[in-house]
């Protein structure tokens, strides 16, 4: 079927603004197309909303209206604003899972936002507090992106509610301290590009299910950096490259990925990765690296092939 045909009898269908496939008919294209506000009379079998890349500033309750089944909603690279943001346009769409208000000029995460969230991505905004509650009833987020913002703290409840949360970005706000009142459902955790005084021991007590810890470009020196603070048993890869440290710290034997480039390290003590060195005391650190440090083969101890012994990569 001829779209141009299909569009011109049936002038309900679509609006003017935007693209509507007739192969993906719930499907809704209104990107790049310099609007100012959501377009109106929206098809009510709209389930895909991609609104990327215009000049919206506001969402106001009616915009979305007379959509009932709107699952995805793309407003990245857009201009809005916290205070043009009403709240009921959002928590009336029950059946939203993924919503993406990336590179906005938000001052404060959304409240009332819609409990069947699945994916909440406000990177590279200028998020400095979150709305009392705002994740009250967000159980079933998985994802939630808060990188390139101005958030220094993290109060408690700020993100009580969040019981599934799997990954959880943090990277490039104002943090000087790993934040607390995280939840404990987190498996990977970004925190990279914050200037962190240090790590304490207690820093990531309570996470039992952390895999991934991202804390390059952190200003990390080793002096402020506990030696138990990675003492965490189901850690899989460990990110702190382009830090400042001199030495390698003390890393779980489960881990499996370290990341250590561009810092000051000079030497490589074992005690780092095992314990003790013995048949069934060793490291399962597959990737290691170390370029970008002031460290040679030459300055391994003889040991080293023993506790690396599953090691398939190493950069020096």
């Amino acid at each position: 079927m001829d779209r141009s045909w299909f569009q011109a009898n049936n002038p309900e269908a679509c609006p003017h603004q935007c693209d509507c496939p007739i192969q993906w008919p719930t499907a809704l294209y209104c990107d790049h197309r310099g609007l100012a506000d959501i377009p109106e009379r929206l098809p009510d079998r709209t389930q895909y909303l991609f609104l990327q890349r215009n000049n919206i500033t506001s969402l106001s309750s009616f915009s979305l209206t007379n959509i009932t089944d709107l699952r995805w909603l793309i407003l990245d690279h857009n201009q809005l604003q916290s205070d043009k943001l009403d709240q009921a346009a959002l928590q009336n769409q029950s059946q939203l899972c993924y919503f993406f208000a990336n590179h906005n000029h938000l001052s404060s995460v959304p409240s009332a936002l819609p409990a069947g969230l699945e994916q909440l991505r406000l990177a590279h905004n200028q998020i400095s507090s979150i709305s009392p509650g705002a994740f009250q009833n967000l159980h079933n987020l998985t994802l939630l992106l808060l990188h390139g913002n101005r958030l220094q703290t993290i109060k408690e409840g700020d993100l009580k509610g969040l019981l599934s949360l799997n990954l959880l970005d943090l990277s490039g706000n104002l943090f000087s301290s790993v934040p607390r009142h995280l939840p404990p459902s987190v498996q990977q955790l970004y925190l990279s590009n914050n200037t962190l005084s240090g790590l304490d021991e207690d820093s990531f007590v309570g996470f039992f299910n952390l895999k991934y810890l991202r804390l390059s470009q952190c200003g990390l020196q080793s002096h402020g950096v506990h030696p138990q603070v990675f003492n965490l048993s189901s850690l899989v890869e460990l990110d702190l490259s382009y830090n400042k440290l001199s030495t390698i710290p003390t890393v779980p034997t489960t881990l499996q990925y370290l990341y250590l480039e561009a810092n000051e390290i000079q030497g490589l003590n074992m005690t780092s990765f095992c314990r003790e060195v013995g048949p069934l005391s060793y490291s399962r650190v597959k990737v290691l690296r170390l370029d970008g440090n002031k460290l040679s083969y030459q300055q391994f101890p003889p040991d080293w092939v023993f506790c690396l012994r599953v090691l398939e990569s190493i950069y020096i």
